[in-house]
């Protein structure tokens, strides 16, 4: 699942890149995202978290509340997505901050 490569998506991913702190990610996601996209993001980033721990569908609708269309999709790009989740996952459980 690529996006569309761009001049305009380089720019966004460099200005990510620029922030250096939890607080300063924080602002710029709640300037560029709505209420709505930025909670259905940590939605997504939990249920990646969750099922990467091995929890299945069941446990992750139960603890989440989130559709089994939204865990549908987040496991298909777990198992065939480009790695992205997994580059993070895998980040913070060597950072300490997933078990």
């Amino acid at each position: 699942m690529k996006l569309m490569e761009s001049q305009e998506l380089d720019m966004l991913l460099e200005a990510i890149l620029t922030l250096h702190t939890k607080e300063e990610c924080r602002r710029f996601l709640e300037d560029i995202c709505t209420i709505k996209e930025l909670e259905a993001l940590t939605q997504r980033f939990l249920v990646a978290c969750q099922l990467s721990s091995g929890k299945n569908y069941q446990q992750v609708y139960e603890d989440t509340g989130v559709s089994s269309a939204t865990i549908c999709r987040v496991n298909r790009c777990l198992q065939y997505g480009d790695g992205g989740y997994a580059t993070a996952l895998q980040r913070l459980k060597e950072g300490g901050k997933l078990p």
